[in-house]
């Protein structure tokens, strides 16, 4: 009799503890998808629409509808000004930390505060990561065709090269400076103040003679194909050729002279690796960071995101998760000479001599 009684207990508070747990859960689900439940996410991208980050950025957002629970209504704003580093500084200072605005900002948000530029207001640890669209993508040093500069000699013996950019300290500003410094080019010019598209017409008007050209800007401007020589290529990871680059056009690496050159190489490298971060700012509840996190690891696992990331931007997505861009970022190389050399890069200082 005893033993019966004990089975009933039992069962009851198994049949309690399975009610509780049928009663808790559901709610838990719920609160999940009421979070964004009819609220606006804003993505704020550094920089203007157009370009190869925006295009990079719009073939994520319809993936993050789909996985955020709730279905929130998803924009992107755009916030120009100092390589991206305006964008950051207003996530880390004014943005509520509410999970409702996610920071989409390329390598200015990694090279402003490693090289202490002016104006910078943030601190990179204290941004909350949630992954990165891609791990790094090539770029070449180019002259427009019609210049007559089909040969390193050629570019060399030219004075006053005109070297488009996007702006002070922007990649597309550094990857000009630093290729000038190593090809040894003789008093180059370089012109600043345009967007992505903006700089291909420049160069194929003639407006400037030369600039940096990512795989990605390659395949959106088919025609950029037959309108300029390439002469170097970086690329990201070292080695890791994309089209329309091949293992026949050398690496900037070749004409390094020294081993501070070769480091300022490597440090240039690890600021476009990753390449495209999504980030929070400090202080976002922890079931925001969660949630989004959650949604952007499917999203980049989702068969169709690769098919529409390659339909806007011509290249092929190589993502990050957000653990795999805190780690990037913490292992940069913090070699202070070389530090120096790449800030040097970066102003608008005239080139240091060889």
């Amino acid at each position: 009799m005893e033993r019966t009684q004990d089975n009933f207990r039992c069962l009851r508070m198994l049949a309690a503890l399975l009610w509780f747990c049928a009663s808790f859960l559901p709610a838990l689900s719920w609160a999940q998808s009421s979070y964004y439940e009819g609220k606006v996410l804003t993505i704020l991208r550094g920089g203007a629409p157009g370009g190869y980050g925006d295009l990079q950025a719009r073939a994520l957002i319809p993936f993050l509808e789909k996985y955020i629970p709730g279905n929130p209504t998803i924009v992107i704003e755009y916030m120009r000004g100092a390589a991206g580093r305006k964008a950051a500084n207003h996530m880390y200072l004014s943005v509520r930390p509410d999970g409702l605005t996610v920071g989409a900002v390329g390598n200015g948000l990694v090279t402003g505060p490693i090289l202490g530029m002016m104006g910078t207001e943030y601190d990179l640890s204290r941004f909350i990561y949630l992954g990165s669209t891609e791990s790094g993508s090539p770029s070449g040093i180019v002259t427009r065709k019609e210049i007559g500069f089909d040969s390193i000699e050629k570019l060399q013996a030219a004075t006053g090269v005109r070297i488009g950019a996007h702006s002070v300290g922007h990649i597309t500003y550094i990857t000009g400076r630093l290729s000038a410094y190593l090809l040894g080019l003789k008093e180059p010019k370089f012109v600043v103040g345009y967007s992505g598209p903006e700089r291909v017409a420049a160069l194929l008007r003639g407006e400037v003679d030369a600039g940096s050209m990512s795989a990605a800007t390659a395949t959106q401007n088919p025609m950029l194909a037959d309108e300029v020589d390439i002469h170097a290529v970086y690329t990201v990871p070292k080695g890791r050729y994309i089209p329309p680059f091949s293992a026949q056009i050398p690496e900037i690496d070749v004409f390094a002279k020294t081993e501070k050159e070769r480091q300022i190489l490597s440090l240039y490298r690890s600021f476009l690796y990753p390449r495209w971060p999504y980030f929070l700012p400090p202080g976002t509840p922890e079931e925001p960071v969660n949630i989004l996190r959650e949604a952007v690891q499917k999203s980049f696992a989702d068969p169709g995101f690769p098919k529409l990331f390659k339909k806007l931007t011509g290249a092929v997505p190589s993502p990050l998760s957000w653990q795999e861009v805190e780690t990037a970022f913490k292992e940069i190389p913090r070699d202070p000479e070389v530090i120096a050399l790449y800030k040097h890069m970066a102003d608008h200082r005239p080139l240091p001599p060889r």
